[in-house]
This record gives structure tokens, C-alpha cells and sequence, in this order.
């Protein structure tokens, strides 16, 4: 991560890790909570952007109201969510450091949850989520089997790109 804001250029003094795999930030940089992300693959799109896990909802009761309400509690967590994302094209990788906007995905409170799917048990639940213009931003989507929020398709032009980068693997 020092690398990245070396990269950025983003002046620092103060970093802090906090523990893995807990419900917190991932790190403070002057007093700034971050929430770190990744994407990587050969399926990653370089314009769609997909968070596999935003956050855990896996409690019960799994209700629209509840889920929603838990996510956005996660969201005030932090004040910046990065994500470092690998855009295979063989033999060149692309990276990218994005800033995803919290208030972007704070319009998940608006979402109007659907059962999904033909699991038996739990049920998945997932909304597209629109702006007051009525155009899709990003799909929310809560896994029934893993209870998982997953956030799917957001335009990369809605996220700040930070910077990026190509390294050729040969």
C-alpha cells in the first residue's frame, strides 16, 4: 500500500494497520480510514468494476430493511474505500488504483431488494441500483448461501482513477 501512495504521490507521515478480518477500516493514513479492495483475474472488465465483498451480512433475520441497514453502518466505517484492480490482457497486466465513492454506494438505501435466483434455504437478493435519473449505477446483490453483499457493474467513470499502470509479464 506505501507503494501506491508513493505512486499517487500522496504525501503521508502516519500509517496504521488495524486487524485482518475484522469489521473496521484496513488502515489509517493521517487520520484517514481506508477500506482496501481488490480485483484481479482474467474475467476482470476494465470498465466495470465488481467488489466481491463489500461487507458480511450473514446474521439473521434476512430482510430487505436489515441488510440495507447493516451496509450502510459498514459505509460509515470509512472515509475512502481504495481499490487495486488487474485488468488481464496477456502478456500486459493492467492496474489500476481507484477511488470508489462511499456516497455512490451509500444509494444502496434507496435499492428496492428482489429475491434472485432458485436457491433453496436462505435467498439471495439483488436490485440495480439508479440514480434519481432513473439510470442504472452499479447492481447490489446479498448472497444468500455465503451472506455477502456484492456490488456489480459500476462504471469505472463513477470511481476517481488514481492512477495506473501497465507491467508486461513475458
Amino acid at each position: 500500500m506505501e507503494e501506491a501512495f508513493k505512486r499517487i504521490k500522496k504525501p503521508f507521515t502516519f500509517i496504521e494497520a488495524t486487524g485482518r478480518n475484522q469489521p473496521r477500516h484496513d488502515l489509517v493514513v493521517e487520520n484517514t480510514k481506508l477500506s482496501l479492495k481488490t480485483e484481479t483475474g482474467e474475467g476482470t472488465d476494465p470498465q466495470f468494476i465488481t467488489i466481491t465483498k463489500l461487507c458480511t451480512t450473514e446474521r439473521e433475520p434476512w430482510t430487505p430493511d436489515v441488510l440495507i441497514a447493516r451496509v450502510m453502518a459498514h459505509l460509515r466505517r470509512y472515509d475512502v474505500i481504495l481499490m487495486l484492480r488487474a485488468v488481464w490482457e496477456l502478456p500486459v497486466i493492467h492496474y489500476q488504483l481507484v477511488e470508489v465513492p462511499i456516497d455512490l454506494l451509500k444509494l444502496i438505501k434507496s435499492a428496492r431488494l428482489e429475491r434472485v435466483g432458485r436457491r433453496k434455504g436462505r435467498q439471495s437478493l439483488g436490485a440495480d441500483v439508479r440514480s434519481k435519473e432513473k439510470q442504472k449505477l452499479f447492481h447490489v446483490h446479498f448472497d444468500g448461501s455465503d451472506g455477502k453483499c456484492q456490488v456489480r457493474d459500476l462504471d469505472v467513470r463513477y470511481c476517481r482513477m488514481l492512477e495506473h499502470w501497465d507491467v508486461r509479464v513475458d
